[in-house]
C-alpha cells in the first residue's frame, strides 16, 4: 500500500551545470596514448614562449597600453564594429609608446589574432591571455598558434586576384607547409610552387562534378584555373613570415622554431584524431559529436581540437552551429563544448545565434564564460524561463542517452524549489520535448507520489491543458 498523504517534494538545490556528456553504459577507461615527442632539436617549451613573447613584444605593449589608456565609454575602437583603432587613439598610442601610428595599427591587428585584445562590437578589453603572458607559458604558445592559424589575415589578400584562387591557395597551404616541416631546412620556391599548383589541382578535381542530361551553354567565368599562382605563393609567404612562422627571401623559404613545432602541433591533433576508434578527424560535426559521446570530457576535448585542426575554422563553427540546430540536445551541447575549444575565433557566429530560441540558453552561457564570468556563475546570465528551458533541453539528452538514475538526479539541478513548482514552469516554457521528458521522468523516478504528479503533468502538456 503506498500513503495518499502528499509529501513534501522539496529539491535540493545544486548549481545547474551543462551536461558535457551522457555516459555510455559501459564507459571503460582507454590505455592512454604516450605522450608525443616533437621532432629532434625543437627547442624546450619554455624557449619556444619566449621566442613567441620576442615576437609578440609590441603586441603585448599596445595591449597593455590599451588596458591602462582606454577606459570605459572612450573611443578605443572604430564605429564600424570590426574594432579597428580611432585615429586619434592610434596617435596617442604612437606618442606614448614611441611608434609610428602605422606601426600601433600593426601591432593591434596583431594582438586581436593572438587574444591579447578582445573587440566585442566597437569596444575592446584585454585577453585573459594578457592577463597571464609573463607567467603561463602555455598561454603565450596558445595565442601564438592562434596568430599562426590566422596567417592569411595578417596581410592584405591580393587586390587583383580572384577570391576564388586566393581561398585556394589557403586551403592548399597546409600542405606546403607540412612539406617545409619534413624538409627541416630550406626550401626552393620553385619547389613550394610545384607542390601548390598540384595540390590545388586536387582542390579543383575533388570538386568537379559532371551532370547526366544535357546541360545549358557554359556561361563565361573569369580564368581562375589558367592564372599563376606564383604572385599568391608569394603573398602566402609573406604573410606567414609576417607571423613568424617562417622566414622568407633569397629564392627560398625555411620554418622558424615556433613554425615548425606548430605545424608539427597541427600535425600530431590530426594523428591522433585519425588513430581514434571512432576516425573522427574526416567525418561531419554530427557524426563527430555523436562519436565523442561516448568519451570522457578530456578525451573529448582531444577530439574536438583534432577534428577543428584539420578544417578552417569558419567553416568548422559553421558546421557545429548547425548539428547544435538539430534535434538531438546531446549534440546541442556537445556542439558548444566543442566551440568552447575553438575560443575567440567562434565569438561572431555564436553571438549571432543568441536570437535562436534553441540555441539561445547555450549561446548565453558560452559568451558569458568566454567574457570571463565562472563557469561555475555563469547560469547566472540566464532568465528563469531560459534556465528552465535549458534544464529541459538537458533532460532530453539525457533521456535520450542516459540512464535512468541519472534522470533522476538531473531534477535535483532544476532551480526551483519543488516539484509542482518546476513542473508548473517546465510547462510555461514551451519546449518541444516537455511531454516526453516528463513521461521518462515519471518513469524513472522510484517516488509513486512525484512520479504520479509528473505523469499527470505529462498529461496536461499533451492534451494543451
Amino acid at each position: 500500500m503506498t500513503s495518499r498523504i502528499p509529501r513534501d517534494s522539496r529539491l535540493r538545490l545544486v548549481r545547474p551545470r551543462p551536461l558535457a556528456a551522457a555516459p555510455s553504459a559501459v564507459n571503460q577507461r582507454r590505455p592512454r596514448r604516450p605522450a608525443p615527442r616533437p621532432p629532434e632539436g625543437t627547442p624546450a617549451p619554455a624557449e619556444l614562449a619566449r621566442m613567441a613573447r620576442s615576437g609578440l613584444a609590441d603586441a603585448a605593449r599596445v595591449a597593455r597600453w590599451a588596458d591602462g589608456a582606454l577606459g570605459p565609454g572612450r573611443d578605443g575602437a572604430g564605429s564600424d564594429g570590426k574594432g579597428a583603432l580611432s585615429d586619434e587613439t592610434a596617435g596617442r598610442a604612437a606618442e606614448d609608446l614611441g611608434l609610428t601610428a602605422a606601426q600601433v595599427r600593426a601591432a593591434w591587428d596583431t594582438a586581436r589574432l593572438a587574444g591579447l585584445i578582445e573587440v566585442h562590437g566597437d569596444s575592446a578589453r584585454p585577453g585573459w591571455r594578457l592577463r597571464a603572458w609573463n607567467r603561463d607559458d602555455s598561454a603565450v604558445l596558445r595565442g601564438w598558434v592562434a596568430l599562426f592559424d590566422a596567417w592569411s589575415l595578417a596581410s592584405p589578400e591580393p587586390t587583383d586576384r580572384e577570391p576564388a584562387a586566393v581561398a585556394e591557395v589557403v586551403s592548399a597551404m597546409p600542405q606546403v607547409l607540412s612539406f617545409l616541416q619534413l624538409s627541416a631546412g630550406p626550401v626552393p620556391v620553385e619547389q613550394l610552387l610545384d607542390l601548390l599548383e598540384q595540390r590545388v589541382t586536387e582542390l579543383r578535381t575533388e570538386r568537379c562534378e559532371i551532370p547526366y542530361g544535357p546541360q545549358p551553354e557554359p556561361v563565361e567565368e573569369p580564368e581562375t584555373a589558367d592564372a599563376p599562382l606564383a604572385p599568391l605563393l608569394d603573398w602566402a609567404l609573406r604573410a606567414l613570415a609576417s607571423v613568424g612562422a617562417l622566414t622568407y627571401g633569397g629564392g627560398q623559404a625555411t620554418l622558424t622554431a615556433l613554425g615548425s613545432w606548430a605545424v608539427w602541433v597541427k600535425l600530431e591533433q590530426i594523428c591522433v584524431a585519425a588513430q581514434s576508434p571512432a576516425g573522427n578527424i574526416e567525418v561531419a560535426a554530427e557524426e563527430m559529436l555523436r562519436g565523442c559521446a561516448q568519451l570522457r570530457p578530456n578525451a573529448a576535448r582531444a577530439e574536438y581540437r583534432a577534428w577543428l585542426a584539420a578544417r578552417p575554422v569558419g567553416s568548422a563553427v559553421t558546421e557545429l552551429l548547425g548539428a547544435a540546430r538539430g534535434d538531438d540536445a546531446l549534440l546541442r551541447g556537445l556542439a558548444f563544448e566543442a566551440l568552447r575549444v575553438v575560443g575567440a575565433p567562434a565569438e561572431p557566429d555564436v553571438r549571432s545565434v543568441a536570437d535562436e530560441p534553441t540555441l539561445r540558453p547555450y549561446a548565453l552561457l558560452w559568451l558569458a564564460e568566454h567574457d570571463g564570468i565562472d563557469p561555475e556563475d555563469a547560469h547566472e546570465v540566464l532568465t528563469r524561463e531560459e534556465a528552465t528551458w535549458l534544464w529541459v533541453d538537458t533532460a532530453a539528452a539525457v533521456a535520450d542517452h542516459g540512464e535512468a538514475p541519472m534522470l533522476v538526479r538531473h531534477l535535483e539541478s532544476a532551480l526551483q524549489p519543488t516539484v509542482p513548482r518546476l513542473l508548473d514552469e517546465v510547462r510555461a516554457v514551451g519546449h518541444p520535448r516537455t511531454v516526453q521528458v516528463l513521461v521518462a521522468l515519471a518513469a524513472a523516478h522510484p517516488d509513486p507520489a512525484l512520479a504520479k504528479a509528473v505523469r499527470r503533468a505529462a498529461f496536461q502538456v499533451h492534451t494543451g491543458g
